[in-house]
Formats: C-alpha cells, sequence, structure tokens
C-alpha cells in the first residue's frame, strides 16, 4: 500500500517565492494522492456471471416457444443479446463443459470422449492451456462455482455461514480445486470482482413420474403444472402417453429454470451487484431425448444464448454462427484480462469481431458407447459426417437404454406405430453424409446430401469441416486407447447394480466387437 508523508511536508521545504515549483509539485501530489481512489476504481471491475443449465434446448418464449411463459429469461434477452444461432461444440455435458471451462475445443485437448479421463488414467491439459477460472483468480477476481441454493443465499445466511462448496464441474481432465474460491460472493474481499458459474440443474429435474415428486414440486413453486395435452411435440416423436408425460415434465423443468433466474437476478440486485454484472444464460446442450442429447441435431447441439450487462444495447439479436467456448475469451475481455493467445474461443462482443462462417459440433464416445459425430452449421444449413454408419444410431448405451421415452419409441417402432420422420432414429444404418436446409427443414428430417441440386454447399460445408479438422487438431481422427477405455469403464462398472453391471459388459463388449469388425 501506498503511504505518504503527513501533511505533504515535502511542500514547506521550499520557498514560498517560488510559485510554479510549488505549483507543479502540489498537481503532482495531487495526483499522486489520487491514484489510491485510481486503483480502488480498478478494483471497481465487472462481475462476471454465467448461468449454465443442464439438458435443455432453447424452449423460452423469446425463443418462440408459445406452450409456456418464460417471463425472466425473456426478460434478460429484452435488456441484454440474444443470440439465435448458438452451439455447443459437443452435445454431451462433460466434453462440453471441458471445453466451456478452457475455451478450447473439448477435441483439442483430448477430453473429447464423455467422462474420460475418471479411472486409473488420467487426462492432463496440454500446456499451456489453462482453466478459465483459474485466469480469472490470477487477476484479481474471486472465482466460484456454485449450486443455485448457494449463490441466492441471503444476506442473513451469509453472515452466519460464508462458507460454500464447488457445484458440478464435470471436466473430463485433472484440475486444480484451488481454482474454485469458498466464501460466498457477498461475503467477498471489499473492491473485489467476482467470477461466478451457477449450475442449474435444468432438464434433469424431470422423469420422477406423474404426480410423483417432481411434478409436485413444481406445481408447489410455480402453482401449476403443464398439463400433456398441451404440449406441442416436434414432428419426429410419436403422440404416445409416455412422450407427452415427460415432454410436458420437460416444460416445466423450463418454466423451474426460469423462476431461478428471476430469483439469481433479484439475489443480484439485493446485494448491489446487479447492474455492474455481465450475466450470461446457457445450457450444456439440448433436451436429454432420443435423437438430442449425444447427436449432432440441433436438438443436441443449438442452445439459448444470452448476455446482459452494462454497456450492452439493449434487445439486440444476433444471428451469426457462435460457440459456447466463447464465453471464455468474451468474459475475459469484459474484466478487462488478456485473452491468452491459446485460446480458441473468441470474443464475440468486441466491436472487432469478425462472423464466423461456421460453427461447429462434435459427438464421440458417450459413456461405455463409441462413436464419431461431426457437424457444421451455419445460420441455414447443417452437415453431418457420421464416421460410424454401419452402426445404428441408438447404438447401446445403458443410460439412454433405460429411458421410458426410449424404450417406448423402441417398442413403436417394433409395433409399426412410427411414421417415417418418427422411424429414422431407429435404422440399424446411418448415411455417411447428412445435409440439410434449416431454414426449409428446422427439425432436419430430409436429408439431402444426395440430391445433385446441392452439391455445391455439400462440397463446401464438406471442405470446411476438413479445414477445421485440420486447423483445430481434432484427436478424435485416433481411435480412443483400448487402455484408457478399459480404465473408465472399470469406473462405470463400480458400485453398479448387478442388472446394470451386466449390461454394461454386455454393450463394451459390442463396442469392442464392432471396433475389431473395422466398423
Amino acid at each position: 500500500m501506498l503511504t505518504w508523508p503527513p501533511k505533504h511536508r515535502l511542500l514547506y521545504e521550499y520557498k514560498e517565492s517560488d510559485f510554479m515549483f510549488r505549483t507543479m509539485l502540489l498537481l503532482l501530489i495531487t495526483l499522486m494522492t489520487m491514484m489510491p481512489s485510481a486503483v480502488a476504481r480498478g478494483a471497481d471491475r465487472p462481475n462476471i456471471v454465467w448461468i449454465v443449465v443442464e439438458d435443455m434446448s432453447p424452449h423460452f418464449g423469446c425463443y418462440g416457444e408459445t406452450t409456456i411463459q418464460t417471463p425472466n429469461v425473456d426478460r434478460l434477452a429484452a435488456e441484454g443479446v440474444k443470440f439465435t444461432n448458438a452451439v455447443v461444440t459437443a452435445p454431451v455435458c462433460s466434453a462440453c463443459r471441458s471445453a466451456l471451462i478452457t475455451g478450447m475445443y473439448q477435441t483439442a485437448i483430448g477430453a473429447h470422449h464423455h467422462r474420460s479421463g475418471r479411472g486409473e488414467r488420467k487426462i492432463l491439459l496440454p500446456a499451456p492451456v489453462t482453466p478459465v477460472p483459474k485466469l480469472f483468480g490470477e487477476a484479481g477476481y474471486q472465482a466460484l462455482n456454485l449450486t443455485f441454493e448457494a449463490f441466492v443465499r441471503s444476506a442473513d445466511q451469509v453472515k452466519r455461514d460464508a462458507k460454500v462448496g464447488v457445484a458440478k464441474t464435470d471436466y473430463n481432465f485433472e484440475w486444480d480445486e484451488a481454482m474454485y474460491d469458498r466464501t460466498h460472493w457477498s461475503a467477498r474481499k471489499a473492491d473485489q470482482p467476482f467470477f461466478c458459474q451457477i449450475q442449474l440443474r435444468g432438464g434433469k429435474l424431470r422423469g420422477h413420474g406423474n404426480e410423483s415428486r417432481w411434478p409436485g414440486r413444481v406445481k408447489k413453486t410455480l402453482g401449476s403444472r403443464t398439463e400433456p395435452n398441451d404440449v406441442v411435440l416436434p414432428p419426429y416423436l410419436p403422440s404416445h402417453p409416455v412422450i407427452l408425460e415427460d415432454w410436458a415434465q420437460y416444460l416445466d423443468t423450463v418454466r423451474y429454470t426460469d423462476w431461478q433466474v428471476g430469483t439469481i437476478l433479484d439475489r443480484l440486485r439485493a446485494g448491489g451487484d446487479l447492474e455492474n454484472t455481465y450475466i450470461f444464460f446457457i445450457t450444456d446442450h439440448g433436451i436429454s431425448h432420443v435423437r438430442n442429447k449425444q447427436f449432432c441435431y440441433d436438438g443436441g447441439m443449438r442452445i439459448p444464448l444470452i448476455v446482459r450487462g452494462p454497456a450492452l444495447a439493449a434487445g439486440t439479436v444476433r444471428a451469426d454462427p457462435v460457440e459456447h467456448i466463447d464465453l471464455a475469451s468474451t468474459s475475459l475481455a469484459l474484466a478487462g484480462i488478456d485473452i491468452p493467445a491459446w485460446m480458441q474461443a473468441r470474443d464475440v462482443l468486441t466491436a472487432e469481431y469478425v462472423h464466423r462462417r461456421y460453427a461447429v459440433s462434435a459427438r464421440d464416445r458417450c459413456d461405455e458407447t463409441t462413436d464419431r459425430i461431426r457437424a457444421v452449421r451455419t445460420p441455414g444449413w447443417k452437415y453431418i459426417r457420421n464416421f460410424h454408419p454401419q452402426r445404428p444410431y441408438l447404438s447401446p448405451n445403458r443410460y439412454k437404454d433405460g429411458k421410458p421415452i426410449v424404450q417406448t419409441m423402441r417398442m413403436l417402432y417394433a409395433q409399426g406405430k412410427l411414421d417415417d420422420a418418427q422411424s429414422r432414429i431407429m435404422a440399424e444404418v446411418r448415411p455417411v453424409e447428412e445435409l440439410y436446409d434449416l431454414k426449409r427443414d428446422p427439425y432436419e428430417l430430409v436429408n439431402l446430401a444426395g440430391d445433385s441440386a446441392h452439391v455445391d454447399k455439400l462440397v463446401e460445408l464438406r471442405g470446411a469441416l476438413r479445414d477445421w479438422i485440420e486447423w483445430s487438431g481434432d484427436r478424435g481422427e485416433q481411435p480412443e486407447a483400448e487402455a484408457m477405455y478399459d480404465s473408465d469403464m472399470a469406473v462405470y462398472m463400480k458400485n453398479r447394480h448387478p442388472n446394470q453391471t451386466s449390461v454394461l459388459e454386455k454393450n463394451i463388449r459390442q463396442m469392442k466387437r464392432w471396433a475389431e469388425q473395422g466398423q
């Protein structure tokens, strides 16, 4: 801390007649005296908050949803910037979160396989890649990762206990737990800005059955629940009671998320921090369903992205392609922190930003199920490359196969009760390439890859993917080492119910058999 001589005694060591010297010295000391205030103002940098929601697509009013109302998220969009063509670089949580927290494609840092590096064999970040919270911490920010309940803790509660834990991370690489602070943001040091992720359960809240725990919680909190008969399903899903009930419960998770967002804004306002905080609202991928989560259709990779904060023009709508990793570089820039040269993310809010032509998403192994899918998206077109076309879309997967919605789809398909659009995801083989006109076919039902009228677009996007694979250093080009796969599968098998263990063992054998057969 700077200290000063009492009463600026240097002034009095010179003759009063030396007016010019005194004036200059007074000006210098005045400026020096102001320096602590300038330092304090420098510490008054904006706070950065990421609201990260699980398993949810853009089913909010501001994105066109009409079955339910979402006033708080809609207000967030009205007061900030809404991106209509934002995607995750991986449509499954751990790979997505590993990319988000580093500002790097998960395929570039070896974190592209879902829930990898959890066994004896670990994944280390390649130098000099550094997690974003650590960069914020090194710049003097308090870095936090909180549950909703921890973040909105009242001032009285914080006064009684300011300690907080660390919410969901799900990173596929080794990281230092010290990068997250354990003190509530409202009890941080004076003049210290904070960077905080808030983890919301989102779509994962549903699935406990009609009139059971989740629907009851919705009715108690929101006063009503969405009725299955009010649901409008996408055309690739059949109108069956199980599907309708699940979608109604999902829409209630969207309503509940909206309520949580309103509560978060209220807590920031009560703490006096709302107007000096940039708030980013995203989801970690789309709704968990048969052709959404884990897949590179828009239902899996397209997400809501809204940013509200000081100096952002209210009501702005951006239709250019952006990727969720861009939160990393954009947030650092807003905080006045230099964006590392190694970071692949971009600052999408800078005046110098050059819009992307394409956004890319990549799916690799999910749980025990090996796969490799890549997708290139523009606002109007989607190109998908299936690197294992001999395998079914719904390859054996314990996590998904245990869901009633998937079991219902399989049952209806076996009974011949699915139409062509609903049956596509049940196919035993896939095309090598898929091409969709998103303007005319937003649900990606008509594959134009074999249509000669669109060969130029096919060649363009095929080349864009090839260039991205080379430029980004896509590690999915090489199959996962069997020793790493076995290491992770040992974790999956640990402490499982015997029924789950037998399913996993069967699926693992199938994956290895396909690999041996070159599929």
